[in-house]
């Protein structure tokens, strides 16, 4: 059983670096390719007269300011998407808050001096237990507010 365990997480490393060999000659093809084009384009520079390669040169950095430019307007395509959901989100967040407000500004002004005893109360408890604490359920919006601030 243990040295089939061995034998399988082998295997499984034999894999895995056969996969990252394979990725790696891919990866290498494909900026040997790239070379190639570029001393072909070099090459095929030198042959022109000097005027042609700096226009060709100009023709190159305009194909790779287009292409970046394209980049970057995707990149800000996505930012302003997720800037829409995130100011989405603010907002029902913002709505929850002012419902809990309203909620808690409906709380009669007796039940909000016994609210305030019973904070006091929880401080003291706080500093003598330092842990559990036991409250009354419609207590718990009060609690979380003064947790909150």
């Amino acid at each position: 059983p243990f040295l089939r365990l061995l034998e399988a997480q082998l295997q499984d490393q034999r894999r895995e670096h056969e996969e990252e060999v394979e990725a790696l000659k891919n990866q290498v093809d494909a900026m040997k390719e790239e070379m190639e084009k570029q001393q072909q384009a070099f090459l095929q520079t030198l042959q022109l007269s000097p005027e042609a390669q700096v226009e060709f040169g100009l023709q190159q950095e305009i194909t790779r300011l287009t292409n970046e430019n394209l980049d970057l307007k995707e990149l800000l395509e996505k930012l302003e998407k997720n800037e829409k959901k995130l100011k989405k989100q603010l907002k029902i967040y913002m709505k929850k808050v002012q419902d809990f407000e309203a909620s808690q500004a409906m709380v009669p002004a007796e039940r909000r001096r016994h609210e305030r005893t019973m904070q006091v109360a929880v401080q003291r408890k706080e500093k003598d237990f330092q842990g559990m604490l036991e409250y009354y359920k419609e207590d718990e919006p009060l609690l979380i507010r003064n947790l909150i601030t």
